[in-house]
């Protein structure tokens, strides 16, 4: 959050009596393989999510309008689309293990290079690290159903646990980390490449010791060939409605999602918040999301019919931006509560619709690919957009009511993106 659909396995679940186990090695080395993945994962919204807090001060900084605050939040949503699509040819050659450690690697090279005083660094550095991160969002998937097959929607869980943790960390501590030690911005985003070196250090026992018994690793060497005939064409995907209902929800709960994510902060302030608390409150709807998120596999698995679970994270996620559009500090922990719980049920759902409509890894790449690459250029709308709409307007009552109508199209898609059929069906 796959074997051939059966009456007793829904779609995405295998049958329990031909559930596959974990490969490799039992014990250390399984466990040591699941720790890699979440450190891996946790990075993929760090870069991201600490930037919003202290965005008013890199504007003043760098004297960037709130259209250039708005297209800086937005490179890396553009990345992450663009960039996608780059990911399985550089899958095939590569192999997914080897090339997720190097996305590692750019991504800390991204962050520290953000840092570097002058604009051309600032957005150079915010490209690099939205690549970075535009790869790992695709391979993340592919490895679920490729390395944990047996346990994918625990794996899922925690992999959306872990995006909503980063994002969590990283808004939450950006400012005090400020106050505490005396940096300025620059400094304390650059601290973003630790935990993203980390994370490539605790891969590297997967690739200095292969296990050459376990089938993944020939897989791995077939993909690096191109030599699987199973794997889908992309072009296929696209006639696809099934597939096309998984990227325009993915797309959209992603737009709002890096609405929120960019100018919650400054919406906040606007009224009269304090810079801290507004980082807070950021910070504090990551956590109702971390437990939503992380729900949401077993949710999409269990509650009958499908639809419910993206149907209320829909009414949840209205339920917080009507109260951002009437009292918005008054009522902050009501409305962050709402939002988290809404927007980490929908990115978990979405998450969990990439594995569960694809039946073998070889489709999920590809749907995944095709998912976070056109989902992510549809979400790139929503930090540019805001920003223009708040420049427009001059006020935040505007683009919240635009996000309310995005919310209504998401959950419109989620008809099709949570039926229970595999995409290129039949």
């Amino acid at each position: 959050m796959n074997s051939p659909v059966t009456p007793q396995a829904p779609v995405g679940l295998p049958s329990p009596s031909r559930r596959p186990s974990l490969p490799g090695p039992a014990g250390a080395r399984t466990v040591q393989a699941a720790f890699a993945f979440g450190l891996a994962a946790l990075n993929l919204r760090i870069a991201v999510a600490s930037l919003s807090p202290v965005l008013t001060e890199v504007q003043r900084d760098e004297h960037l309008s709130s259209f250039g605050g708005g297209a800086l939040s937005t490179v890396p949503v553009v990345c992450f689309g663009a960039f996608a699509f780059l990911a399985p040819r550089l899958t095939r050659r590569f192999g997914p293990h080897r090339l997720l450690w190097c996305a590692l690697l750019a991504l800390a090279g991204g962050i520290v290079l953000r840092s570097v005083p002058g604009v051309l660094a600032l957005f150079g550095g915010t490209l690099i690290a939205g690549a970075a991160i535009a790869v790992g969002n695709v391979l993340m998937p592919q490895l679920i159903k490729h390395d944990f097959a047996g346990r994918a929607g625990l794996m899922l869980g925690c992999y959306s646990l872990a995006l909503s943790g980063g994002a969590a960390l990283a808004a939450g501590v950006v400012v005090p980390l400020e106050s505490v030690t005396g940096w300025g911005w620059r400094q304390v985003l650059a601290l973003g490449a630790v935990p993203a070196l980390v994370a490539a250090l605790a891969r590297l026992p997967e690739l200095l010791v292969p296990d050459r018994r376990s089938p993944d690793r020939r897989q791995d060497r077939a993909e690096r060939a191109g030599s699987d005939p199973a794997a889908p064409a992309l072009r296929a995907l696209w006639r696809d409605r099934t597939a096309w209902a998984v990227t325009l929800y993915m797309g959209l709960q992603s737009l709002g999602y890096y609405a929120i994510l960019s100018w919650l902060p400054t919406l906040l302030q606007d009224h009269g918040m304090s810079d801290s608390q507004a980082g807070w409150m950021l910070s504090f709807s990551s956590f109702p999301g971390m437990a939503a998120s992380f729900a949401a596999p077993w949710l999409q698995q269990r509650l009958r019919p499908a639809f419910v679970a993206p149907l209320a994270s829909g009414l949840l996620c209205a339920t917080g931006f009507v109260g951002l559009f009437t009292s918005p500090v008054s009522g902050a922990y009501v409305w962050m509560t709402a939002l988290g719980l809404g927007q980490g049920l929908a990115i978990g759902l979405a998450l969990g619709y990439i594995v569960a409509r694809s039946p073998d890894a070889h489709h999920t790449g590809q749907l995944s690919t095709m998912a976070q690459g056109a989902g992510y250029l549809i979400a790139c709308l929503g930090p540019l957009g805001l920003g223009l709409l708040h420049s427009m307007s001059g006020g935040w009552s505007l683009p919240v009511a635009v996000l309310l109508a995005v919310l209504v199209a998401q959950t419109a898609a989620a008809f099709g993106a949570s039926r229970d059929r595999h995409v290129l069906a039949s």
